[in-house]
């Protein structure tokens, strides 16, 4: 079963590895993904991001260009294995060629320096997604789970209503014009809603999950599944344990299983349908409390969706071609 999965830090990890002088590279590597567990995993594309954690940098955009320049060197040096994708039409014939995807993304839209010129930069450098916000303020919107410090503890049932900034509002709408994607993952609820209010294409939650079924901040309410939804958008099931199931207050043995992903899906698609399902692992950047533990291990969740009266044409949209779609729609 192909796959394309929306987010991953695993180039964080190997920049990372390389600052500080290790040996690291995505062919192969202890990581949760490399190209080699990628293709035993029957991938199609991955959605790789380059997460810039504000309080631990300087220069979030020059960081983040360092980072696509791990992005990039990866690829040159597995073109036997992997290529480039800007949009839809490049993951097809890369497909066609034998090869899988590479989608550049950014997790924490501060690295645009809140400029559209840097945003339009960030686009000529092939970022096709950006994920608006992590956990911290960034003058284009909010999180819902908000810190100063990356230590300090939050309720994470508690959503936050704020909504975007004057500039974040001016920044969807020239990412919409642009052709990159709206990531409203780790975005505050009222940011979402003002995402939907201000742009008119699909927009994804690259890797959230469903509050209903897990009541995290980090997932997304019925409401804002079925407003995704009817826009055309697709979440991604993120693997993360904390955000499939409300942890235990003795969390020893507490993991993330593949009967919980199966969950999430199940309660989405009886809400809102099966073509606002896709998958966002979170892959290298979520605690390794796996069942399924890299991604070569992607027919665990085919396996377990059959055994649950999945058809194998759901499978499919939930695998890639829900993504895909959205891919079709907004890149350009």
């Amino acid at each position: 079963m192909k796959v394309i999965d929306m987010h991953c830090d695993t180039i964080m990890a190997l920049y990372h590895d390389q600052k500080e002088g290790k040996y690291s590279e995505l062919r192969t590597n202890d990581y949760n993904i490399s190209i080699e567990k990628m293709e035993k995993g029957d991938y199609m594309a991955q959605c790789f991001a380059m997460f810039v954690p504000l309080a631990a940098v300087e220069n979030a955009f020059e960081t983040c260009n360092e980072m696509i320049d791990v992005f990039y060197n990866e690829l040159a040096k597995n073109q036997d294995k992997i290529a480039l994708a800007l949009n839809a039409e490049d993951i097809e014939r890369n497909a066609k060629e034998g090869k899988m995807s590479a989608v550049l993304t950014v997790e924490e839209g501060a690295v645009t320096n809140c400029n559209l010129h840097f945003l339009r930069n960030l686009y000529r450098l092939g970022v096709r997604m950006i994920t608006l916000t992590w956990n911290f303020d960034n003058g284009i919107g909010h999180p819902n789970i908000k810190r100063k410090n990356p230590t300090d503890k939050v309720d994470t049932t508690i959503p936050n209503s704020e909504g975007l900034t004057e500039f974040g509002i001016e920044m969807v709408k020239e990412m919409e014009k642009l052709g990159i994607i709206i990531d409203v993952s780790h975005l505050s609820d009222g940011g979402f809603w003002d995402v939907l209010k201000y742009t008119t294409k699909p927009f994804v939650a690259s890797h959230s999950n469903a509050r209903g079924q897990c009541n995290h901040v980090r997932n997304l309410t019925d409401d804002m599944i079925l407003a995704l939804a009817k826009r055309g958008g697709v979440m991604g099931i993120n693997y993360a344990a904390d955000f499939l199931e409300v942890p235990p207050e003795n969390k020893e043995g507490f993991m993330s299983t593949v009967d919980n992903m199966v969950k999430h899906i199940q309660y989405i698609k009886n809400l809102a349908g099966i073509d606002c399902i896709g998958l966002g692992s979170d892959f290298d950047g979520i605690s390794q409390n796996l069942e399924m533990k890299d991604c070569s291990m992607l027919s665990m969740l085919e396996d377990r969706l059959k055994e649950n009266g999945f058809s194998e044409e759901e499978i499919e949209k939930i695998f890639y071609k829900n993504v895909l779609r959205v891919f079709k729609e907004v890149l350009k």
